[in-house]
């Protein structure tokens, strides 16, 4: 019987590199030396950025900061939301080139039956 038990962080990491390589295995020989770097990048953001998530969600993006005692507390951003929202950025950049090094498939054409009326005279 398998255990339930959650996966490590580097577990997890692994996980999405191996998805993400399985996603990308047909790019060419030359895009996978970038791919690789890539890849590694993206799933250690994905990784971390789900955590700051569920960490967003059960504790909000502001809290209340003081800077000593005789001050009264003011509201700020939790530094781990300007994390996530920085990460986040360069996560969707990571992805994007990713994207752009997949070959896009060649538009097929309509027959519209030049070739057929060309060939047929």
């Amino acid at each position: 019987m398998a255990k339930n038990r959650q996966l490590t962080k580097d577990e997890r990491i692994k996980k999405e590199e191996r998805r993400l390589k399985r996603i990308y295995k047909n790019i060419d020989k030359d895009n996978k030396a970038i791919i690789e770097g890539l890849i590694q990048r993206a799933a250690y953001m994905r990784v971390t950025l789900e955590e700051w998530e569920k960490d967003i969600m059960e504790n909000g993006c502001i809290e209340m900061f003081t800077q000593s005692q005789n001050t009264p507390p003011y509201e700020r951003e939790r530094p781990v939301a300007r994390l996530y929202n920085t990460m986040n950025k360069n996560y969707q950049s990571i992805i994007k080139q990713l994207s752009d090094l997949v070959p896009k498939p060649e538009p097929k054409q309509e027959d519209d039956g030049f070739e057929e009326f060309v060939n047929g005279k």
